[in-house]
């Protein structure tokens, strides 16, 4: 059975007029719901993890700074929202659910976070709406408990994985992919172990292209015994802080070529939604669905 970690934690209270779209983390459990794509059986609640997993990858600086609020002003404005106390718990929850999802999709091939994919938390600092970086610290997770050696990263978001690029900057056993707008956030690009940037208004056919050239490739070479994907659909043509013009039915095949290739090739997969930012929030919730219904459908 598919396992999705979701916890309320994740809708998180944001000031009015803020740009982060927080009222996806409940549409979207309700919408799978609704449409019988999944049932409460699939979702489980994800907790607070022991600090050593987190800190498997963070600085003790960083880390602690966060928890007991003490971040200088600069550092917490570039995270992008309010610091709180629940704000933190939350990230640590989000975290909690990407290692939980990660052994069940050990056992199971598969398993999702209706959160996560917070790939600009860098080592001991957070940015742009991330604080901890939930795949990293999978991968640590599995790493330290010997469920996995060759970790491959496949960061599909708008924006490069900038944060996981550095915390994987010397370390082979875990290799990372961005495919990301060339022109967007960030502005200085950090080198992941590949990363192909894209031009402005990237349509669908040039996009599924190179990424169906390029994936099978790196399977066949990396060799990796275990994937995390990062699925965000901020690639989609309406999206406020993408630069690129996929069509929705363009990202839904783009999922469905990256599970497929997981499946195919027997590797476990995990996935972090990651972004989306569209105007219209049904836009967000059908995109991040598709990921979900195709879940179920190759897998189960």
């Amino acid at each position: 059975m598919l396992q999705i970690a979701f916890h309320p934690i994740y809708k998180h209270p944001l000031p009015e007029g803020h740009r982060f779209p927080m009222e996806k983390y409940d549409l979207l459990p309700r919408q799978l719901l609704y449409e019988g794509t999944c049932t409460e059986a699939h979702f489980f609640e994800p907790q607070k993890p022991n600090d050593k997993h987190i800190l498997a990858v963070h600085t003790p600086e960083y880390y602690y700074d966060l928890v007991n609020l003490t971040l200088n002003q600069r550092a917490a404005r570039k995270i992008g929202f309010p610091l709180s106390e629940n704000l933190v718990e939350r990230e640590v929850i989000i975290a909690d659910g990407t290692i939980k999802a990660s052994e069940f999709a050990v056992k199971h091939g598969i398993a999702m976070n209706i959160a996560g994919g917070t790939h600009h938390a860098y080592t001991n600092r957070g940015e742009a709406f991330c604080l901890l970086n939930d795949q990293a610290i999978g991968a640590r997770y599995l790493q330290n408990k010997d469920l996995a050696k060759k970790i491959l990263i496949v960061d599909l978001d708008v924006h490069q994985g900038n944060g996981t690029a550095e915390i994987f900057r010397n370390d082979s056993s875990v290799f990372t992919f961005s495919m990301h707008g060339k022109s967007n956030y960030p502005f200085k690009k950090e080198i992941s172990d590949l990363d192909i940037a894209l031009e402005n208004d990237t349509e669908d056919a040039t996009y599924l292209k190179i990424l169906k050239n390029t994936l099978p490739k790196l399977m066949e070479g990396q060799q990796p015994d275990f994937i995390y994907y990062l699925c965000g659909v901020d690639v989609i043509a309406s999206d406020k802080l993408g630069k690129l013009a996929l069509s929705i039915e363009g990202c839904k095949t783009r999922d469905r070529f990256v599970l497929e290739q997981c499946k195919i090739n027997q590797i476990p997969v995990m996935c972090s939604m990651g972004g989306g930012y569209s105007p219209d929030i049904k836009m967000i919730i059908e995109a991040h669905a598709n990921t979900f219904r195709l879940a179920q459908e190759i897998y189960f």
